[in-house]
């Protein structure tokens, strides 16, 4: 059976986020071969985020940061566990909530009565949308036609004026131009010292996540590896990308294998997870 997030209200308790054991399992297609292996993308996720706490969420390449963001975003479920998110949230991702069909426009007023929101509110919220995100007249072009930039500046802004509880950043600073990211960071920075907002900040920028974030999250080969303040996690994490990156190309490819290995399922386990997702 599989375990959706449990939402409640951001009053209800201290905690904005609970993961308890939580894990997330994926099909892993064979070139050239019939059936599939399955693999844990998360395994056995257990963390408690306060509210108000900004969390910098570290990890390399495929270590399950963004499957991360989807769960507590409500996109994808879990396996395994159990997760709960307390208040509305966000994800604010370059290639995620935007139907590319659609004007800017139009995704704002999709987004707002999806929402329940009335025409003077949606309004609204598109007024501090144009005046955020800066893009002119591309907001009556299909948003197919947007740059991956002009992409984040839209997601970004529309998050921004729908104000969550909580935010869930994927990335989505890490493409265009940079006084705009400068420029989301000051309102971020805002939203976190002057109205208590939960915000979980995915990014490879280590001086933005030590700039922006409280308390640090490591996740690497779909475990948590660290989870404290963020000076300790990012020193770790640094220490631990220049040792993986001044291994030879043939080392740093086992042991990038190794670890992936262990996150597969074996025939054993598959039989025991089956018979818990049933």
């Amino acid at each position: 059976m599989r375990m959706g997030v449990n939402k409640m209200k951001y009053e209800e308790n201290e905690y904005a986020v609970e993961l308890r054991h939580a894990s997330k399992i994926y099909k892993l297609k064979k070139k050239n071969v019939k059936g599939s292996d399955r693999f844990y993308a998360l395994k056995d996720i257990d963390l408690k985020i306060k509210k108000g706490d900004v969390v910098g969420i570290l990890g390399t390449n495929g270590s399950g940061k963004s499957t991360l963001s989807l769960i507590l975003s409500g996109i994808s479920d879990v396996d395994e566990g159990k997760v709960i998110v307390r208040g509305e949230q966000a994800l604010v991702s370059i290639n995620t909530g935007l139907n590319v069909q659609l004007t800017g426009l139009e995704n704002i007023n999709l987004k707002g009565a999806l929402l329940g929101f009335n025409k003077k509110k949606i309004q609204r919220i598109t007024e501090n949308v144009i005046e955020f995100a800066e893009i002119g007249d591309f907001l009556f072009q299909p948003v197919k036609k947007y740059s991956s930039g002009m992409k984040s500046r839209l997601g970004f802004s529309i998050s921004l004026a729908l104000d969550p509880d909580i935010f869930i950043i994927d990335e989505a600073l890490s493409v265009g131009d940079k006084g705009f990211a400068k420029k989301c960071l000051s309102r971020m920075m805002q939203l976190r010292d002057e109205k208590n907002k939960t915000i979980l900040f995915i990014s490879h920028s280590l001086p933005q996540v030590r700039e922006f974030c409280k308390t640090g999250v490591w996740i690497e080969g779909g475990k948590l590896v660290e989870f404290g303040p963020i000076e300790e996690v990012c020193d770790h994490y640094s220490e631990y990308v220049e040792e993986l990156n001044a291994l030879s190309g043939k080392e740093k490819k086992k042991r990038l294998e190794e670890k992936f290995n262990e996150r597969l399922i074996r025939d054993a386990e598959k039989k025991s997870v089956w018979r818990f997702l049933k």
